[in-house]
């Protein structure tokens, strides 16, 4: 059968003990109440996906000049996506949602960094020597979307929002006493 990979899905996930809930839940708490407040362009976890998006360029230059400059993105979305597709798989709800709300949470950068198309006004960083180009800046162009840079990137920044909650309300519901009970009792 092509998809027996898709059984592991069936699968009950693995237990999570009442403080690892705890923990992680206060965690996801205090993280999005530090986003919420935070005044500049970035978060301090978005250092950490720099190399990433930066390594994208180089990856996907092979592809052509427009995934060039997508292959940032393409990559620094891809990373915390494949890793939670990889704990779903193994059935462990808070490595699952540890990638999924990063995958979200880079959502506020890209969509800063898209909002900032025609201003040019952030610092970034570029790879290699030559002129830097603007990655959104440089796609709205090509799409014919410059004038709504804002709009998008305000938009890609409430998908983020929306997604980062959305998984601490499903972490929580999946962590419940209730759900790994049922869990446990189909075992």
């Amino acid at each position: 059968m092509p998809f027996e990979f898709l059984d592991a899905l069936k699968e009950n996930w693995k237990p999570v003990s009442k403080a690892a809930r705890i923990g992680w839940l206060a965690f996801y708490v205090l993280f999005l109440l530090y986003a919420f407040a935070s005044q500049g362009p970035s978060l301090f976890i978005d250092l950490a996906f720099v190399p990433i998006h930066e390594g994208g360029h180089l990856l996907f230059r092979w592809f052509g000049e427009t995934l060039a400059v997508l292959g940032g993105t393409i990559l620094q979305l891809f990373v915390p996506l494949a890793i939670a597709v990889y704990f779903l798989f193994q059935r462990q709800a808070t490595g699952t949602a540890l990638a999924a709300f990063f995958f979200f949470e880079n959502f506020l950068s890209v969509g800063t960094y898209m909002a900032d198309a025609r201003a040019i006004a952030l610092d970034y960083v570029t790879i290699g020597e030559g002129e830097a180009l603007h990655d959104w800046t440089t796609m709205f162009i090509k799409l014919g979307l410059l004038e709504y840079d804002t709009t998008i990137g305000h938009t890609v920044r409430g998908l983020g929002w929306l997604g980062m909650v959305g998984v601490v309300v499903w972490l929580w519901w999946r962590t419940r006493p209730t759900a790994q009970a049922r869990n446990n009792a189909r075992l």
